[in-house]
């Protein structure tokens, strides 16, 4: 079905001390059913505004969000978001961690033995049945979003948001969930909408890239189509020229708005905050420099005027 999700000619605008303050400006995007779309973009553009308008914990200022024909006002299971932080609740298993979102949403729909059964099939899609009595404290960083994924899912949402969702995991890690994600996404065809700050994560994932402006005042600046067959091999993508061609179109259009002169403005009033504003692009393979706990990032051009900004876009510490 096409336009499955229309995010229809949104904007959002927050009162402030110093007035109002426009965050986003007109994001006008169409999503089909089954798709997987990345939002990218430099820290700052709006991104997980968009993805809480579309998950109803915020309603937009002008426009909105139809969901199936249906306009989205509030937070519903049609919608289950998966954070950067897997918010499990520490004192439960990682069965009943799945199995409280399962009984909010199917207590009055599903049995007691389909519930635990329904469960039982989540936790497995993700791998993660051999845990089930496992609590958070007890498992590592990857099964624990492998667990948020599980109770996302669960829920049978229409839509799946994910807010940077492997971003706190080292790069074997995150390499793991990308397939296990790609592995699930086409199993399921769920509708999937990610915000992420790697680049080859967004192309190995995606459908579509949407690039962002920088905000305020942000909106979609580019869409890039990723016609790639699937299912994906990163190594098989690695030499694959249609590949990288994606790859630099995305590392374009993030240094060109890096240096844009309103956001180097931006910068010389918080410094402090440029880290913030590198934006990942890890190989596809392991590499000595993530080895050693280090982020690679393709170096940019650079021009006199910018070479000395330059030299942190080569190398970010992992945090």
């Amino acid at each position: 079905m096409n336009n499955y999700l229309n995010i229809d000619h949104v904007s959002i605008t927050f009162p402030t001390d110093n007035g109002p303050l426009n965050v986003l400006k007109d994001v006008d995007l169409k999503v089909n059913q089954g798709e997987f779309i990345s939002l990218i973009g430099h820290s700052g553009c709006g991104k997980s505004t968009v993805l809480n308008i579309v998950a109803g914990l915020l309603n937009a200022t002008e426009g909105g969000v139809i969901l199936e024909e249906k306009e989205v006002t509030e937070p519903g299971p049609d919608r289950a978001v998966v954070f950067q932080n897997h918010s499990l609740m520490p004192w439960l298993t990682v069965y009943d961690n799945v199995r409280l979102a399962v009984d909010q949403v199917f207590k009055k729909k599903k049995s007691k033995e389909e519930r635990h059964r329904w469960t039982l099939h989540n936790l497995e899609l993700v791998h993660m049945s051999h845990a089930l009595d496992r609590k958070p404290g007890e498992i590592s960083g990857g099964m624990k979003q492998r667990v948020g994924i599980a109770r996302a899912l669960a829920m049978e949402p229409k839509v799946l948001l994910m807010d940077e969702p492997f971003g706190a995991l080292d790069s074997l890690t995150r390499t793991h969930m990308q397939d296990s994600l790609m592995e699930i996404q086409g199993r399921l065809n769920n509708t999937v909408i990610m915000i992420t700050h790697d680049v080859d994560e967004a192309v190995l994932l995606s459908d579509r890239i949407i690039m962002m402006t920088n905000g305020p005042s942000a909106t979609i600046g580019e869409v890039l189509d990723i016609d790639l067959p699937k299912p994906r091999n990163r190594l098989a993508l690695a030499e694959n020229p249609t590949y990288n061609h994606y790859r630099a179109e995305v590392v374009r259009f993030l240094h060109d708005r890096h240096h844009q002169p309103e956001y180097e403005e931006a910068e010389a009033v918080e410094p402090a905050e440029n880290s913030e504003n590198v934006v990942e692009a890890l190989p596809l393979a392991a590499s000595d420099s993530s080895r050693r706990g280090l982020k690679t990032v393709t170096p940019m051009p650079s021009t006199d005027r910018h070479s000395s900004d330059d030299k942190h876009l080569l190398t970010e510490e992992a945090s």
